[in-house]
C-alpha cells in the first residue's frame, strides 16, 4: 500500500510520485485511486488501489536491485536470437511493459550488443531511448544519485563493451 508522496513505478510509464489517493463513486460503487504524477512525461493518472499489483504498480528498486542493473548491462556473452526487427520490437515492448526493471536493462542491453552488427530501425532506437529514461529515472531515486550521473554510468558501461 502507498501513501501520498511515495515514489512507485508504473510499467511502461516510468516512476511517479502518489500525489494523493482519491475516492471516487464509480456506477454506484466507492473506489479508491492512487494518483500519479509520472515524473518524465508530467502525465497523471488514477490507478484503482486494489488493483494496483495486477496492473504492475510497485515501489522503487532498492539500491542492490539498481546495482544489479549495472550487471546485467555489463552482460556481453548473451546470445540475440535472429528474428525480424517487427517481432523482435514486438518481444521487447512486452518486456518493458512487465516494469521489471531487469527485463528493461536485458532489453537496453540487447539492443545495445545488436546495433554492433546491425543498424537499428527507427522503433528499435527510440526503446534504446525510452529504456535508458527508465533506468536513470529509477536507479537515480534508488541511489538518491543524479540522473545525469546515472546516464554517464550507463554510457561507460556501453563504450567499453
Amino acid at each position: 500500500m502507498f501513501k501520498e508522496g511515495d515514489m512507485a513505478v508504473y510499467p511502461a510509464h516510468g516512476v511517479g510520485e502518489i500525489q494523493a489517493i482519491e475516492t471516487k463513486n464509480m456506477a454506484g460503487l466507492e473506489q479508491s485511486f492512487y494518483v500519479i504524477k509520472i515524473i518524465d512525461s508530467a502525465m497523471v493518472v488514477m490507478i484503482p488501489c486494489n488493483s494496483s499489483e495486477k496492473v504492475g504498480l510497485r515501489a522503487i528498486a532498492s539500491p542492490a536491485d539498481a546495482d544489479k542493473v549495472f550487471d546485467i548491462l555489463k552482460q556481453t556473452d548473451v546470445e540475440i536470437v535472429q528474428q525480424p526487427w517487427n517481432q523482435r520490437y514486438r518481444e521487447y515492448m512486452e518486456k518493458i511493459k512487465t516494469g521489471s526493471i531487469f527485463e528493461i536493462a536485458a532489453v537496453l542491453r540487447d539492443l545495445f550488443l545488436l546495433q554492433h552488427d546491425k543498424e537499428l530501425s527507427f522503433g528499435e532506437r527510440k526503446m534504446v531511448d525510452t529504456a535508458k529514461s527508465l533506468l536513470v529515472t529509477e536507479i537515480a531515486l534508488a541511489h538518491q544519485a543524479d540522473e545525469d550521473e546515472v546516464a554517464k554510468q550507463i554510457d561507460e558501461i556501453f563504450v567499453v563493451a
